[in-house]
């Protein structure tokens, strides 16, 4: 499916997320699957975390897991240097997707690969997007301007670590959900959600098979937990904003049209981008 239809429009905006199944051809995903697995080979082999630019690799100490070998937990921007990952990102598919919900003309704030390897370390605790979209005079209109979208590489259940969503958490806005700790490595408790307000059972299990596309509000409360499958997980997150209404990111589209990366990054997340820019470990 290349296209959003007023069911899933109405989904979106009643329910703060929407599933739109095979996007992607199981042709393609091969494809992605392989690029995905590029880039967790170089994380491997930095051993521990590496920036360059927007360019991050988030590495573990494997220890008694993974065969001690370091856990590649996420890469953000590796589109700056893998092509198949960059033409995925501005896939025409996404761009009519998210064309009633956010317009033609969008950058993009989020490029990022997680993983999540049978038993290792990559849960997410509850948490909603917008706590990251800083600072916050950069982003106008965060609810109606930005959208994550999540591609799943593999089968994505309770079992292999699915993302969970609470349904409507969207529309109370910021919520307090614990900020000042760490999000990635970090398990999904009940208290998070009923010292929020929320309901534990109000959970849902966000069930994908690969070449499916979800998205969701910024405002959503979601997470995910322990891989326990027998296969690892990996998911492609891309988030759009509203150009107009964002002073950071890169291109993606323009008048629903692909846009190339520059020659130079641009700002996004890394504040030190200008002036330490440069390879270096952290």
């Amino acid at each position: 499916m290349a296209n959003t239809d007023q069911d899933d429009i109405a989904a979106y905006h009643r329910d703060g997320y929407a599933i739109v199944r095979g996007v992607f051809t199981p042709a393609e995903i091969e494809t992605i699957g392989a690029a995905v697995d590029q880039v967790h080979a170089e994380g491997v082999r930095h051993g521990r975390s590496f920036r360059h630019g927007n360019l991050f690799y988030n590495v573990a100490d494997g220890g008694g897991d993974n065969g001690g070998d370091p856990i590649v937990r996420m890469v953000q921007w590796p589109s700056y240097h893998q092509a198949v990952l960059n033409e995925v990102r501005t896939d025409r598919r996404i761009a009519r997707i998210l064309e009633p919900l956010i317009g033609r003309d969008l950058k993009q704030i989020i490029n990022q690969l997680h993983w999540k390897v049978p038993g290792g370390q990559g849960d997410f605790a509850w948490h909603q997007d917008s706590r990251f979209r800083k600072p916050d005079a950069a982003y106008r209109h965060l609810g109606t301007s930005y959208i994550q979208t999540g591609l799943a590489i593999d089968p994505h259940t309770r079992d292999s670590g699915c993302m969970s969503f609470i349904p409507r958490s969207h529309l109370r806005g910021n919520l307090d959900l614990d900020s000042a700790v760490e999000v990635l490595g970090r398990s999904m408790t009940d208290s998070a959600l009923l010292s929020a307000g929320l309901a534990p059972e109000d959970a849902i299990d966000v069930v994908l098979d690969p070449g499916d596309l979800a998205l969701w509000s910024p405002y959503l409360v979601h997470g995910s937990g322990t891989n326990r499958s027998t296969h690892r997980r990996r998911l492609y997150i891309n988030g759009y904003v509203r150009a107009e209404d964002c002073d950071r990111g890169e291109w993606a589209f323009r008048n629903g049209e692909p846009v190339p990366l520059g020659p130079e990054p641009a700002l996004v997340h890394y504040e030190e981008l200008h002036e330490r820019g440069e390879p270096h470990y952290v």
